[in-house]
């Protein structure tokens, strides 16, 4: 948590934490990213530490041979994203940790623009989220056209990789709907065109400044989500807290997405499906956790229909829901019994509070 050897009269300690699981060559690449901005001339004063999550393959002898070096922490298992992200901040006490992820390559003054930005920010701002933009171009193809591998937008349209496209946006922090889904704002939109403002309810852990004050107000991430929701789980105990959450467009990470698991992978789907749910019943209005449930009863339904390779863990990840509900409904009051605002008084695409004021 905070530095404890730092006071108010010493510089603020900035941490950059890259988690690495099984991907040496990407998470190489990322830290001398953050290292060309660390030695350039107006680049920000940080650390850097490679977080190791059990890979099983070379990483830790290919990382500590390479530039990496002593800046690795090698942990003995998995424990998920959330994990790995706690086990720096344990060990390496700051006041600002700035996570990156590790496929993802930081432009040019990313961490100063994060860091300016907190710095002049008021200490309400907990989080100062990053612009992700997605590595490579795009192009916009017919709907009737799809391959798996296209990407998809909320609005239907579907974008394909080609040279001589334009730059998409990945995510200017994120939002939560009406059944419960944690989206990326501005989620394939092309990069001039988007709209998304300073104001917004989540962070991206992709990409993200969190104020050590603030972590030790509402506690770390939670591990027991492995991977995947922690950062709309975290979002939602720092609005409930009165901590609002920032965007800063000047911090730019280009971000190849989803190159550790997959985004139709059994994990990439389970750990969506469940803890898509699991978060609502902890943080969300009845009617959300609701409407999480049925539609993924239906989605169950169709891809079992469909005979989809999704369905095994669609079917799981609901199993494990309802099994976890009794635990998950405690956890929930005691979630209640913690917060400053109440949920129905958050936005949930700002971040900001409806007139109704503090639950107490």
């Amino acid at each position: 948590m905070p530095n404890p050897n730092s006071s108010s009269s010493e510089v603020p300690t900035t941490l950059v934490v890259v988690v690495n699981w099984n991907n040496a060559d990407l998470t190489s690449r990322c830290v001398a990213a953050l290292d060309r901005e660390a030695t350039a001339p107006e680049g920000a004063d940080f650390e850097v530490l490679v977080v190791d999550n059990g890979s099983d393959d070379d990483s830790v002898d290919r990382l500590r041979d390479g530039t990496t070096g002593d800046r690795l922490l090698a942990l003995t298992r998995n424990g998920g994203f959330a994990a790995g992200v706690n086990a720096a901040i344990r060990h390496h006490p700051a006041d600002r940790y700035v996570l990156v992820n590790n496929d993802a390559v930081p432009a040019p003054g990313f961490v100063r623009a994060l860091v300016a930005h907190v710095d002049a920010a008021p200490t309400a701002v907990a989080a100062v989220t990053a612009r992700l933009e997605l590595e490579g171009r795009f192009v916009q193809v017919p709907t009737t056209a799809g391959r798996p591998d296209d990407f998809v937008a909320a609005n239907g349209s579907r974008w394909r990789r080609d040279d001589h496209g334009r730059t998409l946006v990945n995510s200017t922090g994120g939002v939560v709907d009406r059944s419960g889904n944690g989206l990326d704002r501005d989620w394939l939109v092309p990069r001039e065109a988007v709209t998304g403002g300073r104001d917004v309810f989540g962070f991206s852990g992709g990409g993200v400044l969190l104020r050590a004050s603030a972590l030790e107000d509402v506690g770390l991430f939670d591990e027991s989500l492995f991977m995947y929701y922690e950062d709309t789980e975290l979002s939602w105990r720092l609005a409930e807290r009165g901590h609002v959450v920032h965007h800063e467009p000047a911090a730019v990470l280009v971000h190849r997405h989803s190159a550790s698991s997959g985004t139709t992978s059994w994990t990439f789907v389970f750990h969506n499906a469940r803890n898509r749910i699991k978060v609502a019943v902890w943080h969300a209005s009845v009617a959300t956790v609701v409407r999480a449930v049925l539609r993924t009863v239906v989605r169950v339904l169709t891809t079992t229909a469909r005979r989809s390779p999704d369905a095994p863990a669609v079917r799981a990840a609901l199993l494990a829901s309802l099994t976890g509900l009794p635990a998950d409904l405690r956890h929930r009051r005691e979630l209640a019994r913690r917060a400053t605002y109440r949920r129905r008084d958050i936005d949930l695409t700002t971040g900001l509070r409806r007139p109704g004021g503090p639950s107490r």
